[in-house]
């Protein structure tokens, strides 16, 4: 009764609730705290299909206790995107960028010669150029993710551009986003892309000179 009586006039320990809350905040800081950061790549127009996909990824990444970082959602400085992606970029352990179908193109005319492909092609965010290019100036781990048919005449998403086995795609049209987590060749390139994340972590925060008798 005197119990009751005290929590009435306010004099007892926070509410229940509050108390939960205060856990649930902690346990998210806890969370990344246990967590290497990394950068994810993505772009934010999306359909029903590709989020699916997308959070999946993410699902996958806290599953092997990686914390992805993405402009604005995660990270959102009062400086210009270009500098926003650098300060990601060099606070991170690795990248991961996928690259999304997001226009459907033809092209009509060019400056020299005939028209490269008669047929529509996609292409996917311009930042798909960007900050893969930064992160591997770097020397961070990379590993590029894309939806089939997207960029294959464009930039770094040619073959032949980027490191060996860092490159696998995401046929949406034909592969569910379950058959594609569970596929061989996406889980032995995450897992290699991870260990050298955590590699990375280890050489980057390793000291210069070690002292040893």
């Amino acid at each position: 009764m005197a119990r009751n009586r005290r929590h009435q006039r306010g004099e007892g320990p926070p509410a229940s609730s509050d108390h939960a809350d205060t856990c649930m905040v902690h346990k998210k800081c806890m969370d990344r705290a246990f967590r290497l950061p990394v950068f994810l790549s993505t772009t934010n127009t999306l359909n029903p299909r590709q989020q699916r996909f997308l959070n999946r990824l993410i699902a996958e990444m806290e599953e092997a206790l990686l914390f992805p970082r993405t402009g604005p959602i995660t990270e959102n400085y009062p400086e210009t995107i270009l500098t926003n992606v650098r300060r990601l970029v060099s606070s991170s352990y690795g990248m991961l960028a996928m690259n999304f179908r997001r226009f459907l193109v033809e092209v009509v005319d060019t400056n020299v010669g005939g028209t490269p492909s008669p047929e529509p092609f996609w292409q996917g965010s311009s930042f798909a150029q960007i900050e893969p290019a930064m992160a591997f100036q770097r020397g961070i781990p990379i590993l590029l993710v894309r939806e089939k048919g997207t960029d294959l005449t464009n930039g770094l998403w040619l073959g032949g551009i980027p490191p060996l086995n860092t490159l696998i795609e995401w046929d949406s049209e034909n592969q569910s986003v379950d058959e594609f987590f569970e596929s061989v060749s996406w889980r032995e390139a995450f897992a290699f892309w991870t260990a050298e994340v955590r590699t990375t972590y280890y050489n980057l925060t390793e000291p210069d000179v070690q002292y040893r008798c």
